[in-house]
């Protein structure tokens, strides 16, 4: 997979804890990843001057599309995703694997990644990978309607990326998402001074939605599974051995659903 030059990425805050996520190729020419909302996205691209080329869906959820009519009002560009978006306004059909060239910026490389909803895809370009609701920075998306086997295979597929990749997902979940990795391994150092760094950043108005898949596979309990203390720590909340990794995955996502109504108590 090619590119022009390492583009510059920019995180646009939309919606409550939205990402959009921008693409800057040669010349201001501008990818758009997801359309949750579309006044802070123009608004961002003027005040950027840049000019957009293209935009890349990843699923579905209104929150990942619903600004796109306004979007494409403002900017015709063909809009890329999966068949089921078509609705929402994609208009270039993409499928696991296929490359999408835009000059300007590079080649991105579709890749299937479902769980979360059945339709997802995450977008390769380089070193940077937009994930969606996939993996998130320390978690993973909800399985709302695939299932764990497809979930483990996604971030297993995204995982195999290599580990200077630098993922860029659709929420500011990086504080709940490590406070969970913190009581699941309450001894795994990295995930505290993580958990420390991320605080930092999120006091100074930072994001924190972006990271190195070998920060991820250190501090990311949805990579970690196979991990002897986080399994170890997985069969405990269960009671029982668990043999097979899709269980163990299973369990985990079920601990993490626990955990978040438990906080919400």
């Amino acid at each position: 997979m090619s590119t022009v030059t390492a583009p510059t990425i920019h995180c646009i805050p939309v919606l409550s804890d939205n990402y959009v996520w921008l693409i800057e190729g040669r010349d201001g020419a501008t990818v758009i990843v997801d359309a949750g909302e579309a006044a802070p996205v123009i608004a961002a691209i003027e005040s950027r001057r840049l000019r957009p080329v293209a935009v890349l869906i990843t699923h579905h959820h209104g929150d990942h599309v619903q600004g796109l009519p306004d979007l494409v009002a403002r900017y015709p560009v063909p809009v890329h995703g999966p068949e089921s978006c078509g609705r929402a306004g994609v208009d270039h059909v993409v499928v696991d694997g296929q490359q999408i060239e835009i000059p300007e910026v590079g080649t991105v490389a579709a890749l299937a990644t479902p769980g979360h909803t059945q339709d997802h895809l995450s977008y390769v370009l380089g070193k940077d990978v937009f994930t969606g609701d996939s993996l998130f920075t320390a978690g993973c998306g909800r399985l709302f309607e695939g299932t764990a086997a497809q979930m483990l295979d996604s971030l297993d597929r995204l995982a195999a990326l290599d580990d200077d990749t630098t993922i860029h997902c659709g929420h500011e979940y990086t504080t709940d998402s490590l406070r969970f990795a913190a009581h699941a391994e309450p001894d795994n150092a990295k995930i505290a001074t993580r958990v420390t760094d991320t605080a930092a950043c999120r006091a100074a108005g930072d994001p924190t939605a972006s990271a190195s898949l070998a920060v991820e596979k250190q501090t990311n309990p949805f990579l970690r599974i196979r991990e002897p203390t986080l399994r170890r720590a997985i069969e405990a909340y269960v009671g029982q051995p668990i043999d097979d990794d899709i269980e163990a995955f299973a369990q985990l996502r079920h601990w993490k659903d626990d955990f978040d109504g438990l906080a919400r108590l």
